[in-house]
């Protein structure tokens, strides 16, 4: 896991947005490094403002729940909502499920 994270934090840095991602996750599930919803949080961030739809709707979650940051649905929907319009259909599960629609 160490060479794992030496690695996408590498591409991460330079701006990849896959690599943010990965280094989100990463720092989500505590894998190779301390778990910390603040910097998974920041991680998908950067990731989802590129247009990473895996990002967008990462982030999107962590709105919704309230991990790394305050509760926002609104923000929430939004992410959530670009994401899906990127492609990534399990984001339209969610946003229906969840009635994201009103916010």
């Amino acid at each position: 896991m160490k060479k794992a994270f030496y690695w996408f934090t590498m591409c991460a840095k330079q701006g990849h947005a896959k690599g943010q991602y990965n280094l989100g996750l990463m720092y989500f599930r505590g894998d190779g490094v301390t778990a910390s919803d603040l910097e998974a949080f920041r991680w998908y961030k950067k990731s989802a403002e590129q247009g990473y739809s895996q990002g967008q709707y990462n982030l999107g979650l962590m709105y919704f729940y309230g991990a790394g940051t305050l509760m926002n649905k609104k923000e929430s929907a939004y992410w959530i909502k670009k994401a899906y319009e990127s492609g990534y259909n399990k984001a339209k599960g969610f946003w229906d499920k969840n009635d994201l629609w009103k916010y």
